[in-house]
């Protein structure tokens, strides 16, 4: 018995190496006879093969196969019954594999082709839930987030009652906050550029501005507003005598402008401050 037991022992690891072996095995197979498939139908000149099989690869989750083999079937099946749909399903492939700008294309091709079809609101939808997703930092460039933002006011526009419009909203009130984020920093530089070839104050003052007309419910309002009042403090503290008095009125109308806004923001002390300032140059 012992015997036995001895030289049964290290049989056991020997079958699970066995039998891992012909697991790997049969899964290599699998996977070879899967991509020889798939590249006999990509080379196939029979349309039907190539439609079928790009279906089924996406419903098994295998985008890149769906959207290589779709994209090229998009012109032959154009203006037929399944044209449409490959239309939209090659959009959503990219979608899938997160490859956001292409899939905008095909998103925005689709709903330009169709304005009425079946896919209309999914394609307005996720063109600009792509766009919103491939955003950069406020510090980078913001055409992708601009471009986010027109495609999802659209999606809103047509479908305001659509089930997903609280999503488009909530993604479109971060997407302008990127955006009032964007301007802010462009506010700052000018500020933190003082005087330095040219009055920089006078262009934060325009920058903030505008952003505070495009962006009116910004959570940075504040901060705008401050700068502002903070680039009119400079530029009246640094102009020549005969221009201050003027130039610190200008200040003062801003202070009662802001604390009547912010009466107990962060601000308001730095505020106070400038107004003191002000008010002594002017006795106003």
């Amino acid at each position: 018995m012992v015997k036995n037991q001895i030289f049964l022992l290290p049989l056991q690891p020997i079958m699970r190496r066995k039998m891992r072996c012909t697991f790997l095995l049969m899964l290599l197979l699998a996977m070879l006879t899967g991509c020889g498939e798939y590249n006999r139908v990509l080379k196939s000149k029979d349309v039907d093969v190539r439609y079928n099989y790009a279906k089924k690869a996406y419903e098994q989750g295998k985008y890149l196969q769906a959207s290589t083999i779709l994209d090229g079937l998009i012109t032959p099946l154009r203006g037929g019954p399944r044209g449409e749909e490959a239309l939209y399903l090659l959009a959503m492939s990219y979608y899938k594999n997160q490859d956001y700008l292409n899939s905008g294309v095909y998103f925005r091709t689709y709903y330009g082709r169709y304005p009425k079809g079946i896919y209309a609101e999914d394609a307005h939808f996720y063109s600009g839930y792509g766009y919103y997703k491939e955003s950069p930092d406020p510090q980078l460039d913001q055409s992708l987030t601009l471009k986010a933002t027109q495609e999802l006011q659209n999606f809103l526009d047509l479908y305001p009652k659509s089930e997903r419009a609280e999503t488009a909203r909530n993604a479109l009130f971060e997407l302008q906050d990127k955006l009032t984020m964007k301007e802010l920093q462009n506010a700052n530089l000018y500020y933190n550029l003082g005087m330095y070839l040219g009055n920089n104050y006078q262009s934060a003052v325009i920058v903030a501005q505008n952003a505070l007309k495009l962006f009116p419910y910004s959570k940075y309002k504040e901060d705008f507003e401050m700068l502002i009042l903070k680039s009119k403090y400079q530029m009246a503290r640094q102009s020549v005598e005969e221009k201050k008095e003027e130039r610190f009125r200008d200040v003062i109308d801003e202070y009662y402008s802001f604390i009547n806004n912010y009466p107990d923001g962060p601000n308001r002390k730095e505020a106070d401050n400038i107004y003191k300032i002000a008010k002594s140059h002017t006795g106003k």
